[in-house]
């Protein structure tokens, strides 16, 4: 590594466990949420998914930043996330997309990472006690002060008005059938290109677009994105989603599965340590058929308050049996916890929104 990216620093943990390595990323603090993400590949994704504002996002595969960064594969310009740790780090990439190393990424924006540290060690802590709050510092601050710091530390809540944006744009596609309006709570550009794929051009709008605005864009569907944070933090969603209901088509993923939970009257609950990465298998209630996506979640849907909303149960967590799906087909409505591994469920809402233009 270059001289700037020896620096010792540490990593505290909210339990009081302190762990050395070195810097490399921005040379700055962080302090916030730390989870842990099982994913083998795709950290470019990763460090680029606004779902992870406000949190630091450490990875469990041991070599990270081998093939770069590349400018194709970023899902937003500007990584939201606090801090990043990992095992070991490589600065030289081989790869002949890449065009920059993630170390001048996360310096670019200001993130700082952490390698040389033991991530088996501080998974296990993770697992069983938790996501917790961790400051990344470097090696000579006080353990004391380190620790006031953790202690002081209040979880944002506007997470999502921060990687929201701030005015409507447009991703249009070659010989359109379906126009479709997306609320960003922190929208993946992949998640975009999906709806493309399948025909639709794609009015983004921001969080608080209200129901009537909505309207006035004659949509043909609904699309509620992915984002950060708790899904109670953004009761601008929740209204807009209920005041639509039965009028539109609507298609909810990651956060938007729990925004759309909620405004038909159910309730989220926090999880442990939550589900982030890849090999999270689930299982289709209908057919059995399995899928394994890569999620990024706090919450779930708690299943005793799905008792009078209208939703049903469509996919479940092969590990923990949590809700991963919900739908209302009365109401034209479905989600699901993750981002689709393929265009099935993209197609599911397509041919909703084809019915629709047929009644209409």
């Amino acid at each position: 590594m270059a001289e700037k990216m020896m620096k010792q620093r540490k990593l505290v943990l909210a339990n009081g466990a302190e762990f050395v390595g070195v810097g490399f990323g921005a040379d700055t603090d962080a302090l916030c949420e730390l989870v842990f993400n099982t994913s083998m590949v795709g950290y470019q994704e990763i460090v680029t998914d606004p779902g992870y504002a406000d949190q630091m996002v450490m990875m469990t595969y041991p070599l990270i930043g081998n093939y770069g960064i590349n400018d194709e594969d970023s899902e937003t310009r500007v990584p939201t996330l606090s801090g990043m740790v990992v095992r070991e780090y490589c600065d030289e990439p081989s790869n002949f997309r890449y065009t920059k190393t993630l170390s001048e990424l996360l310096e670019e924006s200001n993130v700082p990472g952490l390698s040389d540290v033991d991530t088996r060690a501080i998974t296990r802590i993770l697992r069983d006690e938790g996501s917790m709050t961790a400051l990344i510092c470097d090696a000579d601050v006080p353990h004391e002060e380190a620790m006031a710091r953790i202690k002081a530390y209040v979880a944002p809540t506007d997470s999502v008005r921060r990687v929201s944006c701030k005015k409507k744009n447009y991703a249009r596609t070659p010989n359109p059938r379906y126009s479709v309006v997306a609320i960003d709570c922190g929208i993946k550009q992949s998640l975009i290109r999906a709806l493309n794929s399948v025909g639709c051009n794609v009015t983004v709008v921001p969080y608080n677009t209200t129901a009537a605005e909505i309207l006035s864009y004659k949509p043909d569907g609904l699309y509620i994105s992915d984002g950060p944070g708790n899904p109670a933090d953004v009761p601008e969603v929740i209204e807009t989603i209920a005041a639509l209901r039965g009028k539109l088509p609507m298609f909810g993923v990651c956060l938007g599965h729990e925004l759309m939970a909620l405004a038909c009257g159910a309730k989220t609950l926090r999880q442990q340590c939550g589900r982030y990465g890849a090999n999270q298998p689930v299982r289709v209630v209908e057919t059995g058929r399995l899928e394994i996506p890569r999620q990024n979640r706090s919450y779930v849907v708690a299943e005793a308050s799905l008792e009078g909303t209208g939703l049903k149960v469509t996919h479940r967590s092969v590990m923990d049996d949590t809700i991963e799906g919900l739908a209302c087909m009365k109401d034209r409505m479905f989600s699901v916890q993750y981002a689709p591994v393929d265009d099935k469920l993209y197609k599911q809402f397509t041919a909703m929104m084809e019915e629709g233009k047929r009644n209409a």
